[in-house]
């Protein structure tokens, strides 16, 4: 947890214990949730202002795969939602992510994986674009899928990082620790096209005289950001005319799920994901064995699908 996020919620325990008059019990509750919800942030390289809706849902479910029960999920909602209008009262936050959210009910779905063949589909149609920015768009495709890096590391990913020779990105994940993340050869060819074509052009339309040193820039020459990222990635969809809404997350939880599905041991996918914990990583065994169900009804012969007479 950051510095200043844990200085906010100590300030914001204060608050209810000696304005609001909370009980010892009630605020220490309150201080395992907050907590839990920064190490969710910091597995995923976010800061306490940067969440949003889609953020908080993500959350939700992650907590419902960790089996919480509703009634605690119930808590935790309301715990965060009036630490959040506290920062937004404060001006710590531009908006309150919490406020009209609610606690999903048990039985939510796993995190979504993209089938090998939507992976493959989204790259080669990618891949057939000719606009200015595609080389870039692609690039960052191939890599988000060859490595399972989160958004944050992704767009945070500088030249001195990539070692092309090797096939490996040195990252810098939570907590600032460095892991080592191979990637693939189309990755590597589509990263040196975009490199030695594109980049130097994007860089030239940025007029500030101290360039960004971040491997993937906007069409402005500015460092991609998260939100940039996403938006990359929506557009990229537009273009091609996909309809599998991706985000950098869902390109991430497919990483990791088709390396298990091939027979990946799941220390190996801890490390390349750069969980702490092995529980983290843990949720991928229960995506692989929904997709192992679904495909088992989808096939098996005597599963009381009428067929064609």
């Amino acid at each position: 947890m950051e510095d200043k996020a844990k200085k906010l919620e100590q300030d914001y325990l204060k608050h209810l214990r000696y304005l609001k008059g909370y009980s010892d019990k009630t605020i220490d509750s309150y201080r395992r949730d907050i907590d839990r919800f920064f190490s969710f942030l910091d597995e995923d390289g976010f800061n306490f202002d940067q969440v949003d809706r889609s953020t908080v849902r993500a959350f939700l479910e992650n907590e419902v795969y960790r089996g919480i029960d509703p009634r605690s999920n119930k808590r935790r909602m309301c715990a965060l939602r009036g630490f959040y209008e506290y920062l937004l009262e404060g001006g710590f936050v531009d908006k309150n992510p919490f406020k009209g959210a609610v606690s999903p009910k048990p039985g939510i779905k796993y995190p979504r994986s993209l089938y090998v063949e939507e992976v493959s589909k989204l790259l080669d149609e990618n891949a057939k674009r000719t606009d200015y920015l595609a080389p870039r768009d692609q690039a960052i495709l191939e890599l988000l899928y060859a490595s399972g890096m989160r958004a944050s590391e992704l767009v945070g990913l500088r030249y001195s990082q990539i070692d092309y020779n090797s096939r490996i990105i040195r990252v810098h994940g939570k907590g600032k620790k460095e892991r080592i993340v191979p990637f693939g050869k189309r990755a590597g060819s589509a990263m040196r096209e975009y490199a030695s074509k594109l980049r130097p052009e994007l860089l030239a339309n940025n007029p500030e005289p101290k360039k960004p040193d971040n491997f993937f820039l906007n069409s402005r020459g500015k460092a991609l950001t998260v939100r940039g990222l996403e938006y990359v990635l929506t557009q990229s969809e537009a273009k091609i005319g996909s309809y599998l809404k991706i985000h950098p997350h869902e390109l991430r939880h497919s990483f990791a799920t088709h390396l298990l599905e091939n027979g990946a041991d799941l220390r190996l996918i801890q490390e390349l994901l750069g969980h702490e914990s092995i529980d983290t990583t843990q949720v991928y065994t229960h995506v692989s064995d929904k997709l192992i169900k679904k495909q088992y009804d989808q096939y098996f012969p005597r599963n009381g699908k009428k067929g064609k007479k």
